[in-house]
């Protein structure tokens, strides 16, 4: 019976519970023209460049559109791509689908700009695994 409380009272330091949705998450550059959401506006990116596209499975038929995101980079494929703690907000500013400039990996969640991507990860990694939540 101690073996099972011993392991128990271990769990929490190898497993962490998820507050929020998990997927994938991508990279992109110039241009950044949100013609999906704000018809080619650029004043409504924001000024810390921290900002993302959705793609389909949060598209929602464009009612992703301004959404915030609490964002944090979980793993990788390869180790020690993912900045420690290190959680951003970011607004949904286009459908990664018709964005001008292309993902570095196509089919994931959110497709972060090159400044969002660089603040949680390696901005040589192409594909990130991420926690998503909703604020």
């Amino acid at each position: 019976m101690s073996i099972f409380l011993f392991l128990f009272l271990l769990a929490p330091l190898f497993f962490h519970s998820s507050q929020g949705d998990v997927g994938t998450s991508a990279q992109y550059g110039p241009p950044f023209l949100p013609t999906a959401c704000y018809d080619g506006d650029a004043s409504q990116f924001p000024s810390s460049n921290v900002f993302g596209s959705a793609g389909e499975g949060i598209w929602d038929n464009g009612a992703a559109c301004g959404r915030q995101y609490q964002v944090r980079c979980i793993s990788a494929a390869t180790p020690r791509t993912c900045i420690p703690d290190q959680t951003i907000q970011i607004k949904i500013v286009d459908r990664a689908l018709t964005s001008a400039s292309k993902p570095s990996r196509a089919g994931t969640s959110i497709v972060l700009s090159t400044t969002a991507f660089k603040a949680i990860a390696d901005a040589s990694a192409s594909l990130i695994n991420i926690e998503f939540q909703q604020v």
